[in-house]
């Protein structure tokens, strides 16, 4: 009775073993068939419905009309776009720069060397690029027209004015600029963007000007040529 105890104990356990085994196997032959991961059904309909394109409405000419106040303020400041061009930003540069010592700095170490050697050597050269920046982001996303791209470009600002310690209402403007990039799909639905991003197309999908009429004849080599 005990050999064959035994036997069926060392029998199960070799079973065991194998079906351990077999699925070891197969695991490390298996190879991940996810190739992406789909957005929540939430997150397909606010950023890509057309109906919930209002909020972005709201939020792009908010932050819009905030761009557009600056910029334009800056462009009749002499000390932006005048006769004294460069003077605002030398004097902002430098106030960023004070900022950079101590053990938690406002103003990282690698920030303070680009505004001391890239910015501050050209200030009237910046002076102009921010002020007629902010004037073409704020119309951009307040007409809605390339929504996407003028968000990045504020949302870029905004960053660049918080590395060099300056706070205000940058984050504010930040989080909407995020917001309307992840939305940009929808984003310029009550703008120009309705008409522009369906003409114009993306570098992935080209739009109705640049794609070629179904059933419209391929011209041959020797019609190229005689072209």
């Amino acid at each position: 009775m005990n050999l064959i105890y035994l036997y069926q104990a060392k029998k199960l356990e070799m079973e065991r073993e194998f079906e351990r085994n077999k699925i070891m196997s197969t695991l490390k032959n298996t190879k991940p068939s996810v190739k992406s991961m789909e957005d929540s059904p939430f997150a397909k309909s606010l950023f890509g419905d057309v109906r919930w394109a209002w909020i972005w409405l709201i939020i792009r000419v908010y932050v819009g009309w905030q761009w557009l106040e600056a910029g334009f303020g800056k462009i009749q400041n002499p000390a932006w776009t005048g006769s004294n061009a460069g003077a605002a930003v030398t004097g902002f540069v430098t106030n960023a720069l004070s900022k950079t010592g101590g053990e938690h700095p406002d103003v990282q170490g690698w920030y303070a060397w680009f505004l001391q050697n890239l910015v501050l050597p050209q200030p009237a050269f910046w002076s102009y690029l921010v002020a007629w920046g902010e004037v073409l982001v704020g119309i951009a996303l307040i007409v809605g027209i390339f929504t996407g791209i003028a968000a990045f470009f504020g949302s870029f600002m905004n960053m660049s004015y918080l590395l060099a310690g300056t706070v205000s209402v940058n984050p504010v403007l930040l989080m909407g600029a995020t917001l309307l990039v992840l939305a940009w799909k929808t984003a310029g639905w009550w703008g120009l963007d309705r008409w522009a991003l369906p003409i114009l197309g993306t570098p992935w999908r080209p739009g109705i000007i640049f794609t070629k009429p179904e059933g419209a004849p391929t011209p041959s080599i020797q019609q190229q040529s005689q072209a």
